[in-house]
């Protein structure tokens, strides 16, 4: 343990591994504090934010030109002389919907490469209980050569950052923080309340942060979930789910989730990462995966709805103009990574009809790169014969309902999924 007191406020510097939407702002809420680098292996990511730019859009103009504070590098030399590791990289699913550990692993391969007595490694990325200890510390022991909780040390605290949020931001959240040592956990959570104004919460252990986090959006997921299936009974009945929902919602504890396209890389990722862990150890969590199967579904749900909805009021559906608003996982964000929208377009797709996708929020070439799919920029009016509300925008709900109605012919569907206008101004709600 003598080792670990050779590290405190005076010498600490941090290095963050990984850039994106959790990564920078840590990375410059840390820099106001102590020597920091940011550390990303995309060379055009780098390229970009020494221009003050940043196309996650998390960071605004005051807080892009104080990146000068901070060193940001994308050659792991770099990292040789730092001593306070915090990797912040992303952890998705394949294609089997298995966990994908390849980021952590690479990261905690280049880590060790300069891992020294002392140094003190903290991960923020999303995992399973246990992943942490079970599948990065061997990892920083095999390349380092050195001895975990000896010569090296280990934490976990998982970021809760809302993509799009300019309210809920990185310091005002409450940060769970763990060490693998008492003393460690200690120094991990002192260093962590340099910057988080709303406070820390420091676990008993590392595996009950790993749980804690990846409960969030399993809890988040559930509900949801919930929320889907009520809906696809109400429509079913005739009855609106949103009212519904208004009208169960004046109970002081009536949980206010709504239906939805669960997409991104949190809420429909992470309750993997606990089925696996759970499935490994003989368990078959029956209610988290019926729900992962029913979201999975609502992409196709919407699709269907949206066609049947045009043959009631004889629409001529193949050869038809639909046009989807909307394609970021979440409102006011340009992030498309695992977005659901892309389900409801791959539906639509199969009745052979003309769609276009609008969305002023996302890079029209990262949209083509990973989708195949070429956003139109302007928008006709008196052109289609569908229009669906896939993302609450504030530049749609801006719009107003005029002005998106005008888009569409005489006899047109509005697919409200956002609940952007009231019920009589639309066709459908979800």
């Amino acid at each position: 343990m003598q080792q670990l007191n050779n590290l405190n406020f005076k010498n600490i510097k941090i290095a963050i591994i990984g850039l994106g939407y959790v990564g920078l702002p840590l990375a410059l809420a840390f820099s106001k504090k102590f020597d920091v680098i940011g550390f990303d292996i995309n060379i055009k990511r780098i390229q970009e934010l020494k221009q003050n730019k940043d196309h996650t859009l998390e960071l605004d103009a005051a807080e892009l030109r104080q990146l000068e504070q901070l060193s940001l590098s994308h050659d792991s030399n770099d990292l040789a002389t730092y001593n306070f590791y915090i990797v912040t990289v992303p952890t998705p699913i394949d294609d089997f919907k298995q966990p994908d550990l390849n980021p952590l692993i690479h990261s905690s391969q280049t880590i060790a490469k300069y891992l020294k007595q002392g140094d003190v490694v903290v991960y923020e990325s999303t995992v399973y209980p246990g992943a942490t200890e079970e599948v990065c510390v061997p990892i920083l022991e095999k390349y380092s050569g050195l001895v975990f909780n000896q010569d090296f040390f280990v934490g976990y605290s998982p970021e809760r950052i809302n993509p799009g949020d300019k309210k809920k931001k990185l310091t005002n959240i409450k940060k769970i923080t763990s060490g693998s040592t008492d003393e460690v956990a200690h120094f991990i959570d002192q260093v962590y309340l340099q910057i988080i104004e709303a406070g820390t919460y420091r676990a008993p252990s590392i595996k009950i942060a790993e749980a804690a986090k990846v409960i969030e959006n399993t809890q988040r997921d559930v509900n949801i979930a919930l929320m889907n299936e009520l809906a696809l009974i109400f429509n079913r009945l005739g009855i609106d789910t949103e009212e519904v929902l208004k009208a169960a919602e004046t109970k002081w504890n009536f949980l206010p989730f709504r239906p939805g396209l669960v997409g991104g890389h949190c809420i429909s990722v992470d309750p993997y990462y606990l089925t696996h862990k759970a499935q490994s150890i003989g368990l078959h969590p029956e209610i988290i995966l019926a729900a992962r199967r029913l979201n999975d579904r609502m992409g196709e749900y919407v699709a269907t709805q949206l066609i049947k909805s045009m043959v009631k009021k004889q629409i001529q559906v193949v050869g038809g103009n639909i046009l989807v608003m909307g394609l970021s996982f979440k409102e006011n964000c340009p992030d498309i990574r695992n977005t659901k929208i892309i389900d409801l377009i791959e539906s639509l797709k199969d009745y052979d009809l003309n769609l276009d996708i609008y969305d002023p929020w996302v890079d029209p070439h990262e949209v083509e790169k990973e989708y195949g799919l070429k956003p139109i920029q302007q928008l006709q009016n008196n052109h289609y014969d569908a229009i669906v509300l896939a993302i609450g925008h504030q530049n749609f709900i801006d719009l107003g309902y005029e002005n998106i109605r005008n888009l569409g012919k005489t006899e047109c569907i509005i697919y409200d999924l956002k609940h952007i206008f009231k019920l009589e101004q639309v066709d459908i709600r979800l």
